[in-house]
């Protein structure tokens, strides 16, 4: 089992930045890729970005390409999302993900335990 619990969001004005985080506990951190999904009121939960165990490869949806960055230090079992330029459609419920898979996808199917979710409102 692993427990993942995001912090960090918050109401911002478009063009601020975030911070996310998540920490980890349970299982070893480093055995999992770690991805970060967003669901919007009405929409589907839809994938942002992605990194391996390593850290050494990451994965962004094109819309966050530019202005957003996963990292993770697998020292402090914690993944962030650092978000810059920030528009009001990024407002959602942000969730931190793992997943055992060597690969991390863009696929919530492919990760087997998530956080309760940190809220990211964006005012224009």
């Amino acid at each position: 089992q692993v427990q993942l619990v995001e912090s960090g969001g918050g109401l911002v004005q478009a063009g601020g930045s975030l911070r996310l985080s998540c920490a980890a506990s349970g299982r070893t951190f480093s055995g999992y890729a770690m991805g970060w999904f967003r669901q919007a009121p009405g929409k589907e939960r839809e994938f942002v970005a992605s990194i391996t165990r390593s850290g050494a490869n990451t994965y962004y949806t094109e819309s966050v390409k530019g202005r957003f960055t996963i990292s993770r230090d697998n020292t402090k079992n914690t993944v962030y999302l650092q978000m810059d330029s920030l528009k009001p459609e990024d407002t959602a419920v942000y969730y931190c993900a793992a997943g055992s898979n060597t690969a991390p996808g863009s696929s919530a199917v492919e990760y087997n335990y998530w956080g309760q979710g940190t809220q990211v409102t964006v005012s224009s």
